[in-house]
């Protein structure tokens, strides 16, 4: 009797051991993911990263910015384990072998569009003219500040020049410096918005009126590359799979994007 309970003490304590060992092997295994995005993703990204994390084991350090700001960041030689930008930035930045090769895919992507206060009256911008005659209309206008670098004001600036009405608009524009144009709507401190359309579903208060219509039209494509230099590239891998999976494609789907 004495000999069968040490040696179910001992099959006991050797499980145990075993049990301790994996855990111990699963926590080396385990990675933190340098993450560098744009503001424009804060809304998905911040309601995927507890899944992703829950279901890997890894951790995601986040970094949202605007897109000139963070290539700027990465032309000047900061590092990231994944780069979440629009598709052009970062073409430009894999010219400049930021990425490991062959790592760049399309993730996810969302219109600029018009924002206006929820209950709000509809203003027409069916088409280019619609578009102008309701922008002359509006008592106010709120988007990114072009100078900042955010990409759905710098584009909105290059519209409102392609329609030759900048100087109309100027006392009644007001600039933000990132993606707090529909947030400046929902207060009620501006009646129009314009932004990335995931900028705009998420916030109370706000709703989308509608893309930019016509030649106007703008999707903006967020693109995912691994770095470079990153020491876990298959944590950062299984990262870019978990976007593209069916687990984050209904949260992108909520927020304003379209999964790619």
């Amino acid at each position: 009797m004495i000999q069968t309970s040490l040696a179910k003490r001992a099959l006991i304590a050797a499980a145990a051991g075993l049990m301790l060992c994996s855990l111990e092997a699963s926590a080396g295994r385990a990675a933190e993911i340098k993450v560098l995005t744009s503001v424009a993703l804060t809304s998905a990204l911040n309601q995927i990263a507890p899944d992703f994390e829950k279901a890997t084991g890894n951790k995601l350090n986040i970094g949202y910015s605007l897109i000139a700001d963070i290539k700027k960041r990465l032309l000047d030689g900061e590092t990231a384990d994944l780069i979440i930008l629009s598709r052009p930035a970062m073409d430009d930045l894999d010219k400049q072998q930021k990425f490991a090769p062959g790592s760049i895919t399309n993730v996810a992507s969302t219109p600029i569009a018009v924002a206006i206060r929820a209950g709000a009256p509809k203003p027409d911008i069916s088409t280019v003219d619609a578009l102008k005659r309701t922008l002359l209309a509006a008592k106010s206008i709120v988007y990114a500040d072009p100078a900042k670098g955010g990409a759905s004001g710098v584009y909105f600036a290059h519209v409102v020049d392609r329609l030759g009405i900048t100087d109309q608009l100027k006392p009644k524009t007001i600039l933000v410096p990132g993606a707090q144009a529909a947030e400046v709507v929902a207060k009620g401190e501006a009646e129009l918005g314009v932004a990335q359309g995931s900028e705009i579903v998420p916030v109370a208060g706000a709703e989308v009126l509608g893309p930019l219509p016509g030649e106007f039209a703008s999707t903006t494509v967020w693109t995912a590359g691994i770095g470079a230099t990153t020491k876990v590239a298959e944590a950062a891998k299984s990262l870019v799979e978990f976007l593209k999976g069916p687990a984050a494609r209904p949260v992108f789907g909520a927020k304003g994007f379209q999964p790619e």
